[in-house]
């Protein structure tokens, strides 16, 4: 190209040559990309099709692997089922072996991929995230801890009667997250595991046998070796008491309007309707016992103190006339 002075005019042949070499360079780079594309398009295409049995091997591996996980649970939730009646513990055992098998078929599947820095951070990745979560979670992880103790420690099963946390009633369900009670006048509750193990358990179910106690008290002028007698007597008739055990009886206090004293028996116990039975057929027994031996229950009473003053205290009819209530009005 010929060297021009400034200020001298381009001639028109000039800049005409110049924008048809930039146009041809320009197709000359689209051309170059469009190359550059397609042959990383084929070269995919190329090992798609030189990985394709790799790929179908590994989508059979899969679908083997989750049969056999499933067989496997299968298989062991009925061994789990045989060594131990504890369903919750059962379904975790079985679920954690298909979840084994199934992992293990997902790691063979990426090595036949030629994979295996996948797997490396994949699990690198879960371990992790399990950390964060198991910090961010850490009152859902304790609950199902202390739910995996309680279900091995078999403290309690369904159907017992517990009292726990201010909560009684019938142990519905002990999963994994919560203990699920259903009180006696109906309410459903669920306890926090970790609450139901860190706190006292009452289990009335267990032992198969519950003690009765009912408090009673008889007048000071009864006779009270014949009040006991009778007392006794009359609770031995009870249906329901265990007669492996006696009737025991024990005086406590002076009341303010009688002696009182406890009587105290044992029944076989499954249901909360055994000793609320058991109670009442006691209680109408002694009330019979009693009124068929002239023994009094009495009422209590509340002494009505008008004092006049520190020496004593006087009567009412007194102190109203005193006060000026009943006379007669003066003409």
């Amino acid at each position: 190209m010929a060297d021009f002075e400034p200020g001298t005019p381009i001639p028109m042949n000039q800049t005409a040559d110049s924008v048809t070499t930039a146009a041809t360079e320009a197709a000359f780079d689209i051309q170059a990309a469009l190359a550059d594309a397609w042959a990383k398009v084929t070269g995919w295409l190329e090992d798609l099709v030189a990985s394709l049995p790799n790929v179908i091997a590994a989508l059979v591996l899969l679908v083997a692997f989750w049969g056999l996980a499933r067989l496997v649970r299968r298989l062991v939730g009925q061994v789990a089922r045989r060594i131990a009646d504890q369903p919750e513990i059962n379904r975790l055992i079985a679920s954690a072996s298909y979840l084994a098998v199934l992992g293990l078929g997902l790691v063979l599947a990426l090595g036949v991929l030629n994979l295996d820095k996948t797997v490396t951070s994949l699990l690198a990745g879960a371990g992790i995230i399990g950390l964060a979560l198991g910090f961010a979670f850490q009152d859902i992880a304790e609950n199902f801890i202390a739910g995996i103790i309680l279900n091995l420690r078999n403290q309690f099963t369904e159907g017992d009667i517990i009292a726990t946390n201010e909560f009684m009633g019938t142990v519905e369900r002990v999963n994994l997250r919560a203990t699920v009670l259903r009180t006696f006048p109906g309410q459903r509750v669920l306890i926090p595991n970790a609450s139901v193990f860190k706190n006292p358990i009452i289990n009335y179910s267990q032992p198969g046998r519950r003690r009765v106690d009912i408090a009673v008290g008889v007048s000071y002028g009864d006779d009270l070796a014949k009040a006991r007698r009778v007392a006794i007597e009359a609770v031995e008739a009870v249906e329901p008491r265990d007669r492996d055990r006696e009737v025991e009886l024990f005086y406590e206090a002076f009341g303010g309007s009688s002696v009182d004293f406890q009587l105290r028996f044992w029944i076989d116990f499954r249901r909360q309707t055994d000793f609320l039975a058991a109670r009442s057929e006691a209680i109408m027994r002694i009330k019979e016992a009693f009124d068929d031996h002239d023994i009094t229950i009495p009422f209590p009473i509340r002494t009505l103190d008008f004092a006049g003053g520190a020496a004593g205290g006087q009567s009412l009819s007194t102190a109203i006339h005193e006060a000026g209530y009943g006379r007669e009005a003066s003409p």
